[in-house]
Parts: structure tokens; sequence; C-alpha cells
């Protein structure tokens, strides 16, 4: 104990602030009350608004520095009784250095005029004795107050240019001091811009909302926010008179400053939210940028343990909901997205925090299309992680949806739209938890657009789309349809799908739409509306079309139109033509007469073959035997059909299985390289009389020169004549496809079953009708495939080797052909024997050659007429384990259908 403490009352207390270098505002250890105390025997120069007196600042500083935030001892020496009792003593810091003797020494307090008082002690006049002592040696070093110069700070209380002073100062750390806490979230700074002016003044720290305190607005008393004393007490504690680091990012609307405030341990911000003593505000969002993320954190922390005012805070179970794996189905609006989930629901959701542009706004509405279409390429049919943020309520006649965060590879859809200009950021209110988690980032992206113009910031808006309907009428359909034949795939986008098989399709450099509906098949009709009865799996084809091709990009091949103005031919969705998709999930069937007269042909009947096999769809109660049944019941009249049919005087509908021996002689005059299917001609005398006539009707005829013009462009479909490049002979053909760039056709002679590429200026009209058209005589080529015999359509090695042994045997041959099945299309199911082998029975026929060689196998796969003809298959089955015992063919390495 110093001599100047002995006898005294000592007492403790924690310095709360230092409002001069003389005087400490000191609170109560126990009972937090405040009081006044000075230093005795001396004073400090005067901080004063209207002018501080030299060195007034460092005085000050010099004792807050020593003494604000600490526990401190303090002797009274005297009061001295004005309007407020202020007790004027010495006081001991913790390191045992005791005031005010070591701001004497410094310089930075003098010895009061009147401090050699009548009724002082003896332990205070050995004091006074000390203090002059150490005076008159800082004034000879020239110390503090002693200095001949500086000293004088330009204080003041007034921004004149905020705007001018944010911008020469954001993003730099200033040094200052808070001079008062006013709310948790503002307080008034002392802003050591340099070290001749300082200003003081009001600032809004960065990213948080305190609770208000209890003030008087007009007249009337308003109460205090819950917590708001505990938030301002909290701030006080901590910064009041503290040095700390500020960095100015912009201004409130009132023109205070908005600032980082960070001491030693941080910003004050993140620790008032982490107490819950505060909440984020998303007006400072972009001010702030990444460190907006770190303050959301601090303040779910708060949340998640019910702290402050966030007591009794339930996190909603949409927003604590995981992540899900969906896929886009359709774009409804820029904000507003249908996805499909992995059970194959269903439902439309809204992306959280942003609004695309209004339709109706001048501005913006131009732009909702350009939107669209930006995330149609990103999203459609894509898989991407969704996570629901909340739920909207119902409002304006929409129904509740869910707010929903997206993020397709990487990368946060709504942020995608905002960066791009295509979307605004909603402003939550502040008890909206319902938003988006990468809100700020939102905000931010926004802000960016704005200043670049992006998109709906933009100062011009873009011309409005509209497009030109195709399908308006039948004359403009047949004007655009001749044109888009010629430019063979068009690019497309399906807009609607209003049936399984029929669209409303765009094309946008065209800037035109129009109904497309798919050639060569038809599938059943949906329900248009609440009151129509679908058709059995026309809803089913409706869904499938949807799921599959709706705002998908996709190639249309027009090759006519409709009665309706509607444009017919091919959709391709992935380079796969959509019709067979249809055909092989049984909700479609094939038109057999158009599919017939299309280059896909083939698939298109395979599609359906498999889809009947697996009795999918609209075959689902599919019984090939039940159709054999009805075959045998009526053969003696299908017989009759299916012979009128190959003499070209009939056409069979029906699928048929003649039971009686149905032989007749026929050539073969065309092998599928791919499948092996034959196309033969009969040689009934009237059928192959005919057919030559015609043909040498048809030659003289193109060997004249009037019959020389050649088509300059030919319709798919169109029978017509062309050359054969083997023998250069003209016949009839039916036009498959145009290349429109070679000016070439693929052509199928119908007479004949084989197909090649014909250069137009070998093709030319067909002549008469009434001599060579189709109604003088039908087409002679009829379909036909081996029986019992699959072959390998997977190895083009064995399918090579299976269609040279039919070559070598059988094409261009007078043989026996004996009908096993007439499909519905006409088609025929063939045993060929040999013609050496007629009469000597069915050992001999082609058909078991084929599988004796290995070139083919019994079908694993049987159809229901097939399972009828137990001693046959027996035969073949018998043949084929004789070419897998000697390894021929397709058995060389084994039983290639073992697992």
């Amino acid at each position: 104990m110093s001599d100047t403490t002995k006898g005294r009352n000592l007492f403790h207390a924690k310095v709360k602030s230092v409002l001069s270098g003389d005087t400490l505002v000191l609170a109560s250890l126990e009972s937090g009350q405040e009081r006044l105390f000075s230093l005795a025997f001396v004073s400090a120069p005067k901080l004063q608004r209207e002018g501080e007196e030299p060195f007034a600042f460092h005085s000050r500083d010099f004792l807050r520095r020593a003494t604000v935030g600490k526990v401190i001892q303090f002797v009274v020496h005297y009061t001295i009784p004005t309007g407020n009792k202020r007790e004027y003593g010495t006081v001991t810091l913790q390191s045992g250095e005791e005031l005010p003797r070591a701001c004497i020494a410094d310089g930075w307090v003098k010895l009061r005029e009147d401090s050699r008082r009548k009724d002082l002690s003896e332990s205070s006049e050995s004091l006074l004795d000390e203090l002059e002592r150490l005076q008159a040696k800082a004034k000879a070093d020239g110390k503090g107050v002693w200095a001949t110069q500086g000293g004088i700070i330009e204080n003041t209380y007034e921004i004149s240019d905020p705007k001018g002073f944010v911008q020469k100062f954001n993003g730099k750390d200033l040094d200052a001091v808070v001079e008062r806490v006013l709310t948790g979230d503002r307080m008034i700074l002392r802003l050591l811009v340099s070290s001749s002016r300082h200003v003081q003044t009001i600032i809004t720290v960065a990213g948080i909302r305190a609770p208000k305190r209890a003030n008087t607005a007009e007249g009337r008393e308003q109460p205090a926010e819950p917590l708001a004393n505990e938030s301002h007490q909290f701030v006080e504690a901590r910064l009041l008179q503290r040095s700390v680091k500020v960095n100015v990012l912009g201004l409130t609307p009132q023109n205070q400053l908005i600032c980082v405030v960070k001491h030693p341990n941080g910003s004050i911000a993140d620790f008032l939210l982490k107490e819950g003593l505060a909440q984020c505000t998303d007006f400072h969002s972009t001010l702030l940028g990444t460190q907006m993320k770190v303050l959301r954190q601090a303040e779910k922390h708060a949340k998640d343990n019910q702290l402050g005012i966030f007591k009794g805070h339930v996190e909603s179970k949409a927003s604590s909901a995981g992540d899900v794996d969906v896929t886009i189905s359709r774009i409804v609006r820029p904000d507003t997205i249908s996805i499909r989930t992995k059970s194959g629901g269903e439902k439309t959701v809204q992306l959280s925090s942003i609004r695309g542009p209004k339709p109706k706004d001048e501005k913006q509405g131009p732009h909702e299309h350009d939107a669209k279409e930006f995330l149609r390429k990103k999203l459609i049919g894509k898989h991407v992680r969704l996570s629901t943020d909340g739920v909207k309520p119902p409002s304006e006649g929409y129904p509740e949806r869910e707010v929903v965060t997206i993020v397709a590879g990487n990368k946060n859809v709504a942020l995608m739209l905002v960066e791009a200009g295509y979307a605004s950021v909603i402003r939550h209110r502040k008890d909206d938890t319902d938003r988006s988690p990468y809100y700020d980032e939102l905000l931010a992206a926004e802000e960016v657009a704005q200043t670049e113009q992006k998109g709906i910031w933009s100062s011009k808006a873009p011309a409005a789309k509209a497009y030109q309907d195709y399908s308006e009428s039948l004359q403009k359909a047949k004007i655009q349809s001749s044109v888009l034949q010629r430019q063979k795939k068009v690019p497309a986008v399906v807009d609607y799908v209003k049936s399984g098989s029929r669209f409303t399709v765009l094309i946008p450099r065209e800037n035109a739409k129009l109904t497309f509906v798919l050639s060569c098949i038809r599938a059943p009709r949906s329900a248009r509306n609440p009151n129509e009865k679908a058709e059995p799996f026309g809803q089913e084809a409706h869904d499938f079309a949807n799921r599959r091709c709706l705002q998908r990009d996709v190639e249309i091949d027009v090759e006519s139109t409709d009665k309706q103005g509607g444009f017919i031919g091919t959709l391709y969705i992935n380079r796969e033509n959509f019709a067979k998709l249809l055909l092989e999930e049984g909700y479609a069937t094939v038109h057999a007469y158009s599919a017939e007269q299309s280059a896909h042909a083939n698939e298109l009947f395979d599609a359906e073959r498999r889809a009947k096999d697996a009795r999918k769809g609209v075959w689902q109660d599919y019984d090939p035997a039940a159709e054999e049944a009805e075959g045998e019941a009526m053969h003696d009249s299908v017989n009759t059909k299916t012979n009128e049919t190959a003499n070209g005087t009939s056409s069979n509908d029906g699928a048929t299985a003649p039971v009686k021996p149905d032989y007749r002689d026929i050539v073969i005059s065309h092998i599928d390289p791919a499948t092996c299917a034959l196309k033969f001609q009969h040689i009934a005398p009237t059928a192959s009389h005919a057919l030559s006539n015609l043909m040498s009707a048809f030659r003289t005829f193109h060997l004249s020169p009037s019959s020389s013009s050649s088509t300059a462009a030919p319709k798919t479909g169109e029978i017509l004549a062309a050359k054969f490049s083997e023998d250069g002979e003209w016949y009839r053909a039916r036009i498959r496809r145009n290349d429109r760039d070679a000016k070439t056709s693929e052509v199928l002679f119908i007479d004949y079953g084989n197909s090649e590429s014909v250069p137009w200026k070998n093709i030319r009209p067909l002549g008469p009708a009434e001599k060579f058209g189709t109604a003088k005589l039908k087409p002679q080529a009829v379909d036909a495939q081996l029986s019992f015999c699959q072959f390998p359509t997977g190895n083009k090695e064995y399918m090579d080797d299976a269609v040279a042994f039919l070559r070598e045997n059988v094409e261009g041959k007078q043989v026996v052909g004996s009908v096993d099945f007439v499909e519905k299309d006409g088609g025929l199911w063939l045993t060929v024997f040999d013609p050496n082998g007629r009469g000597k029975g069915e050992e001999v026929n082609v058909n078991e050659e084929v599988v004796s060689e290995g070139l083919a196998m019994v079908p694993r796969k049987l159809k229901g007429w097939e399972t009828g003809r137990a001693d046959v298959l027996k035969r073949f089955r018998e043949r084929e384990e004789e070419a897998k015992g000697s390894r021929r063919g397709m058995w060389e390495y084994g039983d290639l259908t073992e697992d």
C-alpha cells in the first residue's frame, strides 16, 4: 500500500469509460452502479464539440488505453460539492502503476492552480510535492501538453460528402474509437482518418439488425423490443471506448455509414449473432459479399441452440429435408419448373427467392421467352439435385407450392438465371425463413447484372417473339410442306404434346410452329377433357410422349400433310425414331399400308412384334394361338383371299394360319442383307404373264425420247420410273427417302423387292397410269420370312454367310414356297423347297438346310402358330444339334446361347 492510500478507504471498480484525460466513469463490481471519478490535483485539456484544446484527444487516449475495461483500486482524497458531487483521488492499476503520477510524468495532465488547499492532509501534501517534481521534468523534456508543436486535431461531426467518403475509404481498415453504443447495431465512432483529422459520426453495423431500445418518437413512447437492453449491454461491455478497426462498406438511406466493426477478437456482428442478440439483415448482403455467409452461419448456430431472440425457434420440416435426385420434365415459367421424382410422380415447384420476368411488364415481358429457353437448354430432361427450402402458400389463384433450390452440374440454377439477367431477387420479410440458402449470392449476382445491364435490366427490351403458324390452313401447310421436305431433318422443339402421336412443334430457325403427326402408326386416343373417355392405353401413350418429348430438341422429317393442315412425318428424339419407341412400349400399332411405303417399315414392324411378344400396352391380351384358331376356322375363305393377294387382285387384312398345304411357285427376287427377309414373285401363269407384258411395254415407253424428262425433286412415297444400275433398265419404283444435297433418292423396286440409291437424273414420271400404275397391276414383290429360322442379326460375319448361302441356292431361281402363316400386314412365313426336291418331303427344304449349316437357329421364343408344329420343331432342333456337334457356322466356338 502506497503512502497516499494509508488511512483512507480503498475501493475497487471497473472503468466503463474515460471522459477526458483526468476523468473516468466507474462501475461497481457488485451492483454495476456508475460514479464519476476525477484524478486529484490535475486537469487535462478539454474535449468539446466547439473545438478541442491541443492534446485533448491524446491526453484522454493515454488514460483510456490504460484503464477502460479494467478493474482498478481507487482512493478518494477530496470531493467538491457541485451539482453532481464529484470525487477526486488516485487510482492504482493492476500493474501497480498509479494515477495521476503516470499521467503527469508523461505530460498529459497539468497540476491545478488551486491544488494547494489549506485543508490538505500530510499525505496529500507529499503527493503534491512529488507531482510538482514530475511535472517539472515532463515540462523540461517537452512531453505531452508541454510539446512546442502539434497536438491540434480537427474533429468534425458531419460528413459533407458521404458518398465520396465511402468511395475513398471503401475496402480500407480505419482505426476508430467507440465513443457511445446506441443499440446493438448502432454506435457513435470517432474515425481516425489521419493524424490531424478525426470524424465523429453514427454508424450502422453491417449485416445485422439488433432489437430496438425504448425511445420516444413523435411524442409517443415506443417500448423496447425483447432483449434490446441485453443486446446493447453486450456490445457496450465489449466495445465502449475500445480501439476498433472499421471497414466502411456503404450508406443507409439516411446517409449513415454502414461498417464492419472489428475488435481484436473479431467482428462484433458475428458475436452478437452467435448469442442470439441480433439477426441477419438482407439489405447489407451485397455490401458484405462472401462475409455474409459467415454471419448466416453464426445466426444458424443461435437458431439451432435456441439462444436469445431465437428461443423456441423450430426449423421448418421443409428446410430440414435432405437433397433428392429428380428429373426436370417441363419449364413452366422462368421461375417455375415441373419435376419428376424417381417414383415417377410429377409436381410443380418454384425456385427459391427469385422472380422471373413479369409477363405484363413492358420492360420485362419480352424477356420471358429468352429466359424460358435459357432454362430449357440447360435443364430439360436432366437429372438434378433438389433441396426444399420452404412452402409458398396459395395466392392469386396459384396453388400451394414448394420453394426449392436446384443444383445442376454443381451450378445453382436460380443463380445462373439471376447472373444472366433473367430473374430478379425477392426481398423477403425479416420473419420469412422460406428462402434460398444462397440468398446473399443471389443479391450479389443481381447487383452485377444490374450494373452490366443484362436481360431485364437492359435499357433496351428485345422484340417480342411471335411464331407464324404453318398449320393455320391447309393451303399454307401444303406450301410450307414442300419447303420442309427439301430440308430433310429439320431441327425443332416440341412445345406441346396433344396425344401420343400428335405434337405442336416449334422451328426456331424458321420462326414457325406447326402441328406434327407421326406417320405409319396409330396411337390410341387420350381424353381431351374431363368428360371424355380415353381409348385403352391412350393416356399412357400421351404420358409417355410427354416424358420423352415435351420441350426436347428433336428433328422432324416431313413427308406430307393431312386434311387439317397437320404435317405428317418422322420425329427423331436423340436420333431415334419416336414412332418406333411408341411401338416398342405397346402404345401404338403399325398402319401397315403407310408403313410399307416408308423407309422405316422393317424397324416399325419389328418394334411392334417385340411389343406383341412381350404383351406390352395394347397387346397385353394378345394371343397368337387364338388368332391361329380363328384362322383354322376360316381357312377356306383365307386361302381364297391369300391366292387373290398373290395374284395382285385383293388385299389381306387379317392374320391367318392355313391348315391345308399351300404350295406356290415363286421366284426369290431379293434377300435383305441385314435380316435375311425375302421378297418374291408368284409364277402363276396369269401373274407372270401380266408382269411380262407390263414390263415389255414399260421398257418400250421409256426408250422413246418423249418420256426422257427427269423429275426435279421426287416426293417420298411417290411411284415413279427408276433406272436400275446393274442392267440399265427402267422399272417401277417407290420413293423411300430423298437426299436433297446429293440429289439422289432411295427407291424400292416394287415388282422385285430390291432397293438402291438412284440419282434424280435416272428418275422420271411413271407414264400413263392406266398402263403402268398400281391400279393396272399391283406391286408383284411379296414380303416373306423363312419359317422356324432365327438368324444371327447381331453378328455381321455370320449374317453375311447366311445371305451368301441363300443367294447361291435360291435367289433368282424358281422355287416352291409353302405358306405356313400369313401376318395381318400380308407378310408370309414360308418353307422354301429346293427346286429339285419337290415331292421328296420336308426333309430337304431350304429352311432345314440353313439350320443344318449353322446359319440360323430354331427360334428361342416361338410364335403361337409355331408352337402347334411339334413334329416340325423336333426335326429342326435335331438339325441344330447336328450343326452344334459339327461346329458349323455360328456354332464354331460352341453354344453361343449358353450363359
